[in-house]
């Protein structure tokens, strides 16, 4: 049963224990020179990149690409002014295979950007999103 909200707990010495609504734990160090674990904005950095990939890889194999290997890399670009947030989010998807259609691999990358990541989506009014891609070709099997 899902729960309806996430939980965060303060654990002491500046560490948290988040939970999702779905019951999964993740430890989160607001000490960023100790660095014992993700902090908040990193954690955003992964949401991005996890949730277009999840698209990107399903659009993917719809389309019977063989795929190989497949990684998301997420870089973003801070304000100078408080609350420091991000002003521009670099989305790099790197996609091994053989034979893989670059048009394809542009297609799901837009398709993702513009429609169905929802973090994306909901980081986009206040941050620039710059998605680019890479394919690789695999040696043959």
């Amino acid at each position: 049963m899902k729960r309806p909200e996430a939980v965060i707990h303060y654990a002491g010495n500046e560490f948290f224990v988040a939970v999702s609504p779905s019951g999964h734990a993740v430890t989160v160090d607001a000490n960023g020179e100790r660095s014992a674990g993700p902090s908040p904005l990193e954690l955003l950095l992964l949401a991005l990149g996890s949730c277009t990939a999840t698209d990107v890889i399903s659009i993917l194999r719809k389309k019977r690409e063989k795929v190989t290997d497949y990684r998301v890399e997420v870089r973003g670009e801070r304000r100078d002014e408080y609350p420091r947030s991000y002003r521009k989010l670099e989305v790099r998807h790197i996609v091994r295979g053989h034979g893989i259609s670059e048009a394809s691999v542009a297609r799901a990358v837009q398709l993702s950007s513009e429609k169905y990541c929802s973090v994306a989506a909901t980081v986009r009014p206040a941050a620039e999103i710059v998605s680019t891609w890479e394919v690789v070709e695999d040696a043959a099997p």
